[in-house]
């Protein structure tokens, strides 16, 4: 639910994982939680509400499906798009149950002292916690009110040194610490957009699209054909938001040439862009909760979050994009 709530109701994104997720490594501990679990937990939510939901991030979402689908000869607006994109929190909460269900075994792990436990070891509801309580409600309220997300995050910011959530002479500290935090990720994402800008000017994506549709041989093929190009592409790049305009341009011609509905091109496109978001290594949907679990080094990022989430998500969701476009 938290996950969920970084994509809508708090739009943080990955942000909130290495602060909530590294102290509750104890009690998952002791509990023997199997941390596959909690990566497949931590990457649906991350995923499923952009992919299904018209809000926070999701809205962006839409709107890019929107204007690159009305851009390449499908206008559509954004209810149409909506109408269909629920369908694909079907597979991904499909994968989720089946994720639980296989990692419902108790598994071992060492204790290790982190940085981490030490911090937070006599942490109390105080002066300081109220102020940063406070300035995420008003964080919240502007971004609703200005619709910037940037000018929320300054205010959000500027109240929570007024009323003491941040003590000022820390303020450097503060935001290097958060930067260092997030630094891994971001270069990590950072690589990633700079080959998918490659592979985009040399037309590489281009070739592959076309060379594909070339071998469609109908309705199904073509379907089937266009997901896992997207599959490929996303698992590359790392962004199902950068994966739309990259397919799009050649998807929606392809599409009508098929005789598929705007409907269904809707939801070729959306599951193309969103399939590789889940299992893609340079994805911030899993290194993200690899950085909250691998906090005291026992969480391994390709075996223990990349390969449960692309079995238990991806395949779900080409399994379901097939059957549904074929029926739309």
């Amino acid at each position: 639910f938290f996950s969920c709530f970084s994509q809508n109701l708090v739009p943080v994104h990955i942000a909130f994982i290495p602060i909530l997720i590294p102290p509750l490594l104890k009690v998952m501990n002791l509990l023997k939680i199997d941390r596959r679990a909690v990566a497949c937990a931590l990457t649906f939510a991350l995923q499923t509400p952009y992919m299904a939901l018209p809000l926070g991030f999701g809205l962006i979402f839409f709107g890019l499906i929107q204007k690159n689908m009305t851009e390449n000869g499908i206008a559509v607006n954004l209810s149409d798009i909506s109408s269909v994109m629920w369908l694909t929190a079907i597979p991904m909460l499909f994968g989720l149950i089946l994720a639980i269900f296989v990692y419902r075994k108790p598994r071992e792990y060492q204790e290790i002292a982190t940085q981490v436990d030490e911090k937070f070891e006599n942490l109390k509801f105080g002066r300081q916690e109220i102020g940063v309580l406070l300035g995420i409600i008003v964080s919240f309220a502007i971004q609703l009110i200005s619709g910037s997300m940037p000018l929320a995050a300054l205010v959000g910011i500027i109240v929570m040194i007024v009323t003491g959530g941040i003590v000022y002479k820390n303020l450097d500290k503060t935001f290097q610490d958060g930067i260092v935090m997030m630094g891994y990720i971001a270069f990590v994402m950072l690589v990633a957009a700079g080959y998918g800008a490659v592979i985009k000017a040399t037309g590489g994506i281009a070739e592959l699209v076309n060379f594909a549709a070339g071998l469609s041989g109908g309705k199904f093929g073509g379907v089937l054909l266009m997901i896992l190009i997207g599959l490929v592409i996303t698992m590359g790049i790392g962004s199902s938001f950068g994966t739309i305009p990259i397919i799009a341009t050649i998807y929606c011609p392809l599409a009508l040439e098929l005789g598929f509905s705007a409907a269904a091109t809707i939801l070729i496109i959306g599951i193309a862009a969103g399939i590789g978001d889940a299992g893609s290594p340079a994805s911030d949907s899993t290194l993200g909760p690899t950085a909250g679990l691998n906090a005291d080094g026992q969480h391994n990022h390709i075996y223990d979050t990349c390969v449960p989430t692309f079995l238990f998500f991806n395949i779900p969701l080409i399994v379901f994009g097939v059957v549904f476009a074929m029926f739309l």
